[in-house]
């Protein structure tokens, strides 16, 4: 690491920005104010309206779409500084996000800091970032055109890019901290890579739920509804039956409820199987905090479907998920390099 450790900082400094940017994004979707700015404009969005006759026709522009029309015709210019302000300091994060990356990345470019494989996922880092910015634009325009929201898929692709982001940034991090090889036990190393597929899978349906507001139906556990563990209204909103899982409210509340159980026991049973091998102390680092957090986790998602999602409970299952994911990433990495 002392030969990396600036880009090693950066790296960090990356993970903890879109950290805050996925935080933020919470607020904004739980207080709904994702479609308050109406247009994107990368460089004179970058500062909120200056004056009164900015924020009136900033207000003006609001006016013209279907969450005012439909939902917010009762607000005045003060409710619509309140939603402004957390869609303006999302995409001003994103925004210093993009300049954290560049600039020092131009920066240890041209000063040879980094080898050619680092380089290589830097510029993967890059595309990442900036893929990611378009499918905030891209998620941001479905709920301009009919209906006052936006489109459950492109917020699950939205959110989902912000993890993978955060994760590549931090395998590319610990690359360089633990640059030693050592032997792989490729039957461990598969099990947890699995379960980090269930772990993101579980990532994009809670993004379903968020989407369409799937967490302030069936706030009963363990069943879905007094006595049923799936409630019949799961596969009765769409035909096909298939497609009430990926936009039914209940059936993406349901599949959600129930891959939680299975991420637990994933998680429970690459625990039990690394019992049986030797490990080092990042190893078991890495595992006690992956189990510690999944159990969290959980109890978390399940006060927060009882109390029908807080602002507070919310982000902090949202933070949860976050951390989860972050935890499985080092403990993959410490098993496969």
């Amino acid at each position: 690491m002392k030969t990396n450790k600036a880009v090693v900082y950066w790296l960090l400094t990356g993970c903890a920005l879109i950290f805050v940017m996925v935080l933020v994004g919470g607020i904004t979707r739980l207080t709904h104010s994702g479609l308050s700015i109406s247009d994107y404009k990368l460089i004179h969005g970058t500062l909120p309206p200056m004056n009164e006759q900015a924020w009136q026709e900033a207000f003006d522009l609001y006016k013209q779409y279907p969450e005012y029309q439909k939902l917010n015709s009762h607000f005045d210019i003060e409710d619509f500084k309140d939603i402004y302000f957390w869609e303006w300091l999302h995409r001003f994060i994103g925004r210093f996000i993009g300049i954290v990356f560049i600039l020092p990345f131009l920066y240890f470019l041209f000063t040879k800091k980094l080898d050619r494989p680092t380089i290589k996922k830097c510029l993967v880092l890059l595309f990442l970032g900036g893929f990611q910015g378009f499918l905030g634009w891209y998620m941001v325009k479905s709920g301009l055109v009919d209906h006052p929201d936006v489109s459950h898929f492109r917020l699950a692709s939205h959110l989902t890019m912000a993890f993978l982001t955060f994760a590549f940034s931090l395998w590319v991090a610990l690359d360089l901290i633990y640059p030693t090889k050592k032997e792989i036990n490729r039957n461990i190393r598969n099990l947890i890579r699995v379960g980090y597929v269930v772990l993101l899978l579980q990532i994009i349906w809670g993004a379903f739920v968020a989407g369409l507001d799937a967490g302030f139906i069936h706030n009963h556990w363990p069943m879905m509804s007094e006595g049923k563990l799936m409630h019949e209204t799961v596969y009765i909103e769409h035909q096909p039956v298939i497609k009430n899982f990926f936009e039914g409210k209940s059936g993406v509340q349901f599949v959600h409820r129930y891959l939680a159980y299975i991420v637990v026991g994933f998680i429970a049973l690459i625990w039990f199987r690394t019992r049986k091998v030797e490990r080092t102390p990042l190893q078991e680092k890495g595992l006690k905090l992956l189990l510690a957090l999944v159990f969290l986790q959980f109890i978390l998602g399940v006060l927060t479907l009882i109390y029908a999602v807080p602002l507070w409970l919310g982000i902090a299952h949202q933070i949860g998920a976050f951390f989860l994911l972050a935890a499985m990433t080092f403990t993959l990495h410490r098993f496969t390099k």
